[in-house]
This record gives C-alpha cells, sequence and structure tokens, in this order.
C-alpha cells in the first residue's frame, strides 16, 4: 500500500466525515507488558486503577495486556511496551483504521500490537521505538498528544 492509498483506506463510507477526523492519538501513562497464560487460566484480575487492562481469551491461550507493574505471576511476559489510544469512539462504518496507522509504521521497521475495543483502538509499541513510532506517525499525518 502506498502512501496515496492510506488516505482512500482510511474513510467513512457514508462519507459525511473528513479523512483526519480519527487521525488522533494520546499516549497514556505508564509502561505495558504484553503476557500470556495457558488457555484454561482463571482470569487475572486487575489489582489497580489502570488506563488499559485488556485479556482476551481463545481455545489456545488468554492473553493479558496490563501495565508492567500489574503482571501477575506466573506469566509468560513480553514487558517494555507504550500505548496510544486512538481518539474515539469510531464507527464500525470507518474502513482503513488499522491500516492507516500499521502501514507506515511497518514501512518504519517497528514492531506493533493492536488492541481493539467497542470505541476505539490502541496501538501499543516498544518503549525503545517510541520516538521513532512518533516520527513515522506524524509523518502519515497522525496528530499525536503526549
Amino acid at each position: 500500500m502506498t502512501e496515496s492509498d492510506e488516505g482512500a483506506f482510511f474513510q467513512d463510507r457514508r462519507d459525511d466525515s473528513p479523512d483526519s477526523a480519527w487521525k488522533k492519538l494520546a499516549w497514556l501513562p505508564g509502561a505495558f507488558a504484553v503476557c500470556r497464560f495457558p488457555a484454561d487460566s482463571p482470569v487475572p484480575l486487575c489489582r489497580k486503577q489502570s488506563p488499559l487492562y485488556s485479556v482476551t481469551r481463545t481455545d489456545g491461550e488468554l492473553s493479558l495486556v496490563c501495565e508492567e507493574s500489574d503482571v501477575p505471576e506466573g506469566a509468560l511476559c513480553e514487558p517494555g511496551w507504550r500505548a496510544l489510544r486512538l481518539e474515539g469512539p469510531i464507527p464500525f462504518t470507518v474502513t482503513g483504521v488499522l491500516a492507516a496507522f500499521s502501514a507506515p509504521l511497518a514501512r518504519a521497521g517497528l514492531s506493533i500490537f493492536v488492541l481493539s475495543t467497542y470505541d476505539t483502538d490502541y496501538l501499543l509499541v516498544r518503549g525503545a521505538d517510541a520516538e521513532a513510532a512518533r516520527a513515522a506517525l506524524e509523518d502519515a499525518g497522525f496528530t499525536l498528544e503526549p
């Protein structure tokens, strides 16, 4: 996908909003970890108020994204992630949101981890790559709040 293609992908099928309406991201405070547990594990409880705590269960695993300080014992864990929240809510009619922000990061050679909720999307990048991610996203027309 070329940069000109990104604008075509990132649009509302109703055509009643500008392309840039959902191109605002905000850094969440703290450092995050992506954790894995066996599929039949109990759901870990969040021990404190957190800007992001996500549990996903499939038939093959239970995944948890939480603040590094809240990682449960026994987790296979990848620490050191920073999180960005896409300004929402984003209507389900908007297409290409993930493509719009993942393509510039892929071109920059940056690994990402993405979560979607009913209202919006969360993008996690390695803490060491945060500045490079900021630059790549801003070059692609995103606005990042501190």
